[in-house]
């Protein structure tokens, strides 16, 4: 199986608007520009905030167990299917899980196997 690695990373406000100017600068001058993705936070502890050890272990259980829906999730970690269903719908907004509709259900998806955190100084 190919490995796909997801960037996950800590910058700054002002990190984040040097690069988006930096890119602006370099696409006028015509070069081409490498796309980077991945998700970012402000701080540390936003990222604490938002990869709860929660979120974590569904995003384990996601990936090693495939359930078939938002239910067999829940079941499967044994918590609400309320608090999973608004988990799941968060992790979604931060492009860490996808879904897939089949037969009326909802199952989440981690097409990934590595998170990569990196923090810039």
């Amino acid at each position: 199986m190919k490995v796909r690695k997801i960037k996950v990373g800590i910058k700054s406000m002002e990190s984040i608007l040097d690069d988006f100017i930096k890119t602006g600068e370099a696409i006028e001058r015509g070069e081409q520009v490498k796309q980077e993705t991945g998700t970012y936070f402000a701080t540390l502890r936003a990222f604490k905030k938002a990869l709860t050890p929660k979120r974590m272990e569904l995003l384990h259980i996601i990936k090693t167990d495939r359930p078939s829906s938002i239910n067999e999730l829940a079941r499967i970690a044994k918590r609400d299917v309320k608090n999973v269903a608004t988990d799941v719908k968060y992790l979604e907004q931060l492009g860490l899980i996808d879904k897939r509709e089949t037969k009326g259900r909802t199952a989440p998806l981690v097409t990934y196997e590595k998170l990569i955190l990196e923090i810039t100084v």
